[in-house]
């Protein structure tokens, strides 16, 4: 049965979040990618699961793993991200708080995502115009709900991981220090992607992150669901995704967009 792109994206990120949980509390073997960074036999065996489902059904387009890389494909192409294990280590030590990803780009816009949350059961899903959440042991016609962005939690999530590409002038940690921060929102570090998901669901505020996130299997999947949902999203420095400083900052609304800017300016203009 052929099934439209969206539908597909949650169904290969549920594939995925099935071998998850059931690697979960396991004796998993790691393998190291960088010091600092290493995948396990779960993060192994979720992207193969998912990359099975969407090679079987989408035979002529362009896949990129997060383990296995990129397949044969040029600009322009349709092509789909996959980040298997949004949250290792969280994981590694038994840590719920990780995502499995899955996002269709073509041309430059996402088209179709999906999060999936494997231990919460929910998938967080677009089409490229609206998006929504689905109970993930239930059928499309047991009703999804639209997600939508809410900034009262006043929650902030800061990725604190590297790499840095605006350091020495901007670090996400140092908006900790920044009164007008602390004054207004409260931090928090899921150490996950599955945090980006969250803003487009009203479960946080915003979320920051510093890098380059063109072509990322991370953050894709969060991208597509946060413009989907309406939230404000843009580089670090206000500019479009991409472009200037890069990096990305993902807000429930246009007042905590522009908060956010601007305790962000202060850094980059240092």
């Amino acid at each position: 049965m052929v099934v439209d792109d969206a539908e597909l994206a949650v169904a290969a990120a549920v594939a995925g979040a099935t071998v998850v949980r059931e690697h979960y509390g396991t004796e998993l073997a790691h393998f190291e990618k960088a010091p600092g960074d290493f995948a396990t036999e779960a993060d192994l065996a979720a992207e193969e699961a998912i990359l099975g489902m969407l090679r079987a059904a989408r035979p002529g387009d362009a896949f990129v793993g997060e383990e296995s890389g990129r397949n044969a494909g040029g600009p322009g192409e349709r092509e789909w991200f996959v980040d298997p294990l949004c949250g290792t280590l969280n994981y590694a030590v038994n840590t719920m708080l990780v995502s499995v990803n899955v996002a269709l780009r073509d041309g430059q816009r996402i088209v179709a995502a999906a999060s999936a949350d494997p231990f919460a059961g929910e998938v967080f899903w677009t089409d490229g115009v609206m998006a929504r959440v689905r109970e993930t042991n239930g059928q499309p016609e047991s009703g999804d709900k639209r997600l939508q962005p809410d900034d009262t939690s006043g929650i902030v999530d800061l990725n604190l991981d590297p790499p840095f590409l605006n350091a020495p002038r901007f670090r996400a940690a140092r908006l900790l220090l920044d009164d007008r921060f602390v004054a207004r929102f409260k931090p928090r570090v899921v150490s996950s992607t599955l945090a980006v998901a969250w803003v487009a669901a009203g479960r946080r505020a915003a979320y920051v992150t510093d890098g380059d996130l063109r072509d990322s299997v991370h953050f894709a999947a969060g991208i597509g669901l946060c413009q989907a949902a309406g939230c404000v999203v843009t580089a670090l420095d206000g500019g479009p995704l991409h472009s200037g400083s890069q990096g990305l900052v993902a807000a429930a609304d246009s007042d905590t967009h522009s908060a956010l800017l601007e305790m962000v300016a202060a850094q980059l203009s240092g």
